[in-house]
């Protein structure tokens, strides 16, 4: 089958690659990009630990294809952090103890990510709700919740000092 010349931005940087139509986002990120945070759990989209964001909406990359992220925006797990400052979910997760074995943790910091954007001021029933694609099988999900309103908070402070 012959490959095709895509365009990726992925995490700021724009990657151009030759795939095979049939590559999963995941495998590209991981294995052409060596982007190994997304994770590979349950591959059919039910488990979250692949979460990744393309142009501003969740995606589990384990069931997209690469090419269809031509021209994209794609941002993973190791581009939240900017110049070495973690983001804000990421101290979350951090502060509040939201993870444990920390499989799901890429995923849920994604999913977080594009969450709190998308909801600035969660209840924690919102949360709870925003965050159920993503799975955990440690944690139990209090301190997962614990760390979304971490975030938020942070998030909401930081918009009220720059405003």
């Amino acid at each position: 089958m012959p490959k095709k010349l895509i365009s990726i931005t992925v995490n700021g940087k724009v990657q151009e690659k030759a795939v095979e139509p049939r590559t999963l986002l995941i495998h590209f990120l991981r294995e052409e990009l060596n982007l190994t945070g997304a994770h590979i759990g349950c591959e059919t989209s039910h488990c979250g630990a692949c979460t990744v964001d393309i142009d501003g909406r969740s995606v589990k990359s384990c069931t997209h294809l690469a090419v269809q992220c031509d021209g994209s925006q794609v941002l993973t797990v190791e581009g939240l952090a900017n110049k070495g400052v973690l983001h804000a979910v990421q101290e979350g997760f951090y502060q509040e103890h939201g993870l444990q074995c920390g499989f799901c943790t890429p995923g849920m910091l994604m999913r977080a990510y594009r969450f709190l954007q998308e909801n600035p001021n969660p209840t924690e029933a919102e949360i709870r709700m925003g965050m159920s694609g993503n799975l955990c099988r440690c944690t139990g999900y209090q301190n997962i919740v614990k760390a979304v309103q971490y975030a938020a908070r942070k998030l909401q402070a930081s918009a009220t000092a720059t405003a």
